[in-house]
């Protein structure tokens, strides 16, 4: 018999980081603007625009940082009211208030995604930027989202701290916005701990984001293209904005990119696992009339590295002890609408001046269901995992034919 599989463990860090971190630790370089050029942030940001297909990219403290720094490149106006989708982490509106602007929800299906009426609706209410969370890797029709803002002239950011290595008509997710913005926290594709990147092909846009990064007096210069080119429109930006922005100081260790760098060959790998995986787990899961895993859309190649369902026809006492039951055989089980102060659950987020009942949103988030699946697991420790939760389900909708009474 095999156990239930660690879910919380990543994939180790690749010997060539160790060999980095030595070094660094050796010189005490840690600052990513010591060096005068060649530092490993500035590396990672050339690196990872190409990899993704972006002109710049600006390494950064976190996803949230990148957030925040996305909405003051944007040059909003403070209460500036900026539409995100009801599903989301905590850290995107939290962004949005530190930003002083106003998060304004939108409605979420049961499939995961944007509803687009909603969306529509809310668009047209004074929303002066747009934040779109492919929330758990889940992406929201882009082409529909794009006409809609492009329509009104509403600049989009893409939250893709869950989405590395998804792709919309063959395009990677992150592009398709004015600034795209990822994460590099243990649980994500590339592994950091904490750590995040934000990408755009506005000169503009990531001038101003870098100097507010905390690029200090001429810092700024140790920034280039993808190619290690320092392109005229983008010189001409930092002289414009050279002592015109306040700094947040929310910069990169060396430290942090040296993990990171080494693992971006392995990204597409980890792409193709991560998938194969969850769609092995979900055909399994939706062999039950209780269970519902939403399939991709049409146009998404999806990067997964957990899994999603939906309780089907079980009411909140059930919804309950199918909790209980996967916990108890050794799996947790996450009900996003149930797990208390979850952070994925808007009504949690008191911060906020005004939360919108989102009755759509809420009722998903009451039996949408969420567990790990690291891409590391092999094909019995996914079916030990879909085992679990099909045993769980089948404890509590059939309890006489589980235990023979």
């Amino acid at each position: 018999m095999i156990l239930p599989p660690n879910v919380h463990d990543a994939e180790p860090i690749p010997p060539a980081a160790r060999d980095a971190i030595d070094d660094l630790m050796l010189s005490g370089d840690l600052f990513r603007y010591t060096a005068p050029k060649d530092a490993p942030v500035a590396l990672l940001e050339a690196e990872f625009a190409r990899m993704i297909g972006s002109k710049y990219a600006l390494a950064v403290s976190s996803c949230s940082a990148a957030l925040f720094l996305s909405l003051k490149a944007l040059g909003l106006p403070r209460d500036a009211r900026v539409l995100i989708p009801g599903f989301t982490f905590a850290a995107v509106p939290s962004a949005i208030v530190h930003a002083d602007c106003v998060p304004v929800l939108c409605e979420v299906g049961d499939n995961f995604r944007i509803d687009l009426a909603d969306f529509e609706t809310r668009l047209d209410q004074d929303i002066s930027a747009v934040i779109i969370s492919h929330m758990r890797g889940h992406t929201s029709d882009m082409d529909a989202i794009m006409d809609l803002c492009d329509a009104r002239g509403i600049p989009m950011i893409e939250d893709a701290a869950h989405s590395l290595g998804t792709t919309w008509r063959d395009r990677n997710i992150g592009t398709i916005g004015r600034i795209g913005c990822f994460s590099f926290q243990s649980y994500k594709m590339l592994n950091a701990g904490e750590g995040g990147i934000l990408i755009t092909d506005d000169a503009d846009l990531v001038a101003r984001a870098v100097i507010m990064s905390g690029a200090y007096e001429h810092n700024w210069k140790k920034h280039k293209g993808p190619h290690g080119e320092n392109t005229p429109d983008l010189e001409l930006a930092f002289a414009r904005w050279q002592n015109e922005l306040p700094l947040y100081n929310m910069r990169m260790s060396n430290l942090t990119a040296a993990v990171i760098r080494p693992q971006i060959p392995e990204l597409a790998r980890r792409v193709r696992d991560g998938r194969k995986n969850h769609d092995h787990v979900a055909a399994r899961l939706n062999g039950s009339p209780y269970l519902s895993v939403p399939p991709a859309l049409p146009q998404e190649s999806r990067a997964p590295d957990s899994i999603q369902f939906n309780l089907v026809g079980l009411s909140d006492s059930e919804t309950r002890a199918f909790a209980e039951a996967a916990d108890a055989r050794g799996l947790k089980v996450q009900i996003f609408g149930m797990s208390e102060d979850n952070a994925r659950a808007f009504w949690n987020w008191r911060f906020l001046p005004d939360r919108p009942d989102l009755p759509k949103t809420r009722a998903m988030l009451m039996r949408a269901c969420d567990a790990r699946l690291p891409v590391r697991l092999t094909r019995a420790e996914l079916d030990v995992i879909a085992d679990i939760v099909l045993q769980a389900i089948d404890q509590v909708m059939h309890p006489a034919r589980t235990y023979g009474t």
